[in-house]
């Protein structure tokens, strides 16, 4: 990305009143923020319907002026900045409607591993949560390896999965709440450190955004949208892991939960998003492996799929039987995106076409396995 695309996109990001839908159809239906900016007056030509209110909202020399200022720091501290369009952006995101345009990152890992797994749960958590937490990350680590965790950097269940992940040799990527230039809480600046080295921390503020309680709850939209389940450990009645189980939900992805005793106050929440189907219930890492239907035999060369097998496929049906073929158990319509390189709209209506004929079968949490 160059610097005049780069700084258009931070001013785009920081314009009042345009949020992140807003501005992901104006560089749809435009092409790039350099150009919705030097095409402004010609929009309502180009996006029929457009407001005048929004017109008037893209006149902002402020935001190109922080823009400036942004980009003075990124540059020194080295941050990657990574676009909506961009190939490192995270592709499960992105299927989000409301996925940031543009996302600052200090790290040294994909954000688009095979397999994610997103864990939150209370800031108060007691030993049994902690416990829980860290023998999931530990037993998940041994199985499956190749996992990102990935969490929020807050009290509590957020700095214990990043510490089990770290301990256990797990890649582990903070989302923050503000700018990249503090960590907070500040008591955990040596874990986040840490991060940096077999990890990363992701946020879609600039600095010196201040860790207001608004931007917390934009942040779970990433925490839930970038991962293919996400995991409550501990939750009271009320609380942001609710919120990022409800929004896992309304993106269609996986949701797990923990039992405890029907007296802890401290898992109300989990037993809650239990009793209303909201998140599965699992005990273990294994119970997680075996709901996600992930493969653990960890083959390197799986046996190719017989063309012959299925005549009169397309190059496009082909692709995905060929994808299919290396799941043996099946994979996530997630996995099918990355691998397949197709758009999920795309791949859906093709997935349906091939379960029409009797050539995919799909399960349970938006799995797909192919049919011998």
């Amino acid at each position: 990305m160059d610097k005049k695309e780069l700084l258009s996109l931070i001013a785009l990001q920081h314009i009042p009143g345009v949020g992140s839908i807003t501005a992901k159809r104006l560089l749809e239906n435009v092409g790039s923020a350099a150009k919705i900016f030097e095409h402004r007056t010609d929009l309502p030509s180009m996006i029929p319907g457009i407001q005048p209110s929004l017109i008037k909202a893209l006149d902002c020399p402020s935001a190109h002026q922080r823009a400036e200022k942004e980009f003075e720091f990124i540059d020194k501290h080295h941050i990657t900045c990574i676009g909506y369009h961009d190939e490192a952006y995270p592709s499960r995101l992105r299927e989000c409607d409301d996925a940031p345009i543009l996302l600052f990152y200090h790290g040294n890992v994909t954000l688009n591993p095979r397999r994610i797994v997103s864990i939150v749960g209370t800031r108060k958590c007691t030993d049994y949560g902690r416990d829980l937490c860290e023998n999931f990350v530990r037993d998940l680590a041994t199985l499956c390896p190749d996992t990102l965790i990935v969490s929020g950097v807050a009290y509590g269940i957020d700095v214990c999965a990043h510490r089990a992940a770290i301990k256990y040799g797990l890649p582990t990527v903070g989302v923050l709440a503000h700018g990249l230039d503090r960590i907070y809480p500040s008591v955990h600046r040596n874990v986040a450190v840490q991060m940096t080295q077999c990890g990363g921390l992701l946020t879609e503020y600039i600095s010196h955004t201040e860790p207001e309680r608004q931007n917390f709850l934009q942040r779970n939209r990433i925490v839930a949208g970038m991962a293919d389940a996400t995991i409550i450990v501990e939750s009271a009645a009320k609380g942001g892991s609710l919120v990022t189980a409800s929004i896992a939900n309304s993106y269609g992805r996986d949701c797990f939960t923990f039992p405890a005793r029907t007296t802890d106050t401290s898992s109300a929440g989990c037993h809650r998003l239990i009793r209303h189907h909201q998140a599965a219930l699992i005990t273990s890492a294994e119970d997680f492996i075996e709901a996600m239907m992930w493969d653990t035999s960890q083959k390197k060369h799986p046996e190719p799929i017989q063309q012959n097998l299925f005549p009169e496929l397309n190059e496009e049906e082909s692709h995905i039987i060929q994808v299919l073929g290396k799941h043996s158990e099946g994979t996530t319509i997630n996995t099918l995106v990355m691998e397949t390189n197709l758009a999920v709209h795309r791949l859906s209506a093709i997935l349906f076409e091939l379960e029409l004929r009797d050539i995919v079968r799909p399960l349970a949490g938006s799995i797909y396995k192919l049919k011998r």
